[in-house]
């Protein structure tokens, strides 16, 4: 049974889904939105499914997931794959662990390089900019 939005136009779809035509075009060559069928003479038409799949990816999508994790995800959607999806969401999961624990690492070193900086006695050199550069020639 169609639903009662399955009437329309690439533009319309794309204002209701929050995103542009040109996004619903990349989803739809990377794989992860079918391209409806287009009635000779016609224009093609998408529905309220396309909406929900389309908001589904773009949530997906600020939870961290790649294109590539979402197109799993959208591969698993049958319900009967927990197990696969848990899998894909406890990769992701350690992934923004550790990156977590990087920016963590990243604000203690700029919190000192700022603080030596606010405590500079009139030195003619900036403390924060001397520590980038010597560690630069370390790399």
């Amino acid at each position: 049974m169609k639903g009662m939005l399955d009437h329309l136009t690439i533009g319309v779809f794309a204002k209701a889904a929050a995103v542009n035509v040109e996004t619903i075009r990349y989803y739809q060559r990377k794989g992860l939105l079918p391209k409806p069928e287009k009635p000779y003479g016609s224009i093609r038409r998408y529905g309220d499914s396309d909406i929900a799949r389309v908001k589904f990816i773009k949530f997906s999508q600020r939870l961290g997931f790649s294109l590539d994790e979402v197109a799993q995800l959208l591969k698993l959607e049958d319900g009967t794959h927990c197990a696969e999806a848990a899998e894909i969401a406890e990769r992701k999961l350690a992934d923004i662990r550790s990156r977590l624990e990087d920016l963590q690492r990243m604000q203690a070193v700029l919190s000192q390089l700022t603080s030596r900086c606010h405590h500079q006695d009139n030195d003619v050199t900036c403390p924060l900019i001397t520590s980038l550069q010597q560690a630069a020639r370390l790399a």
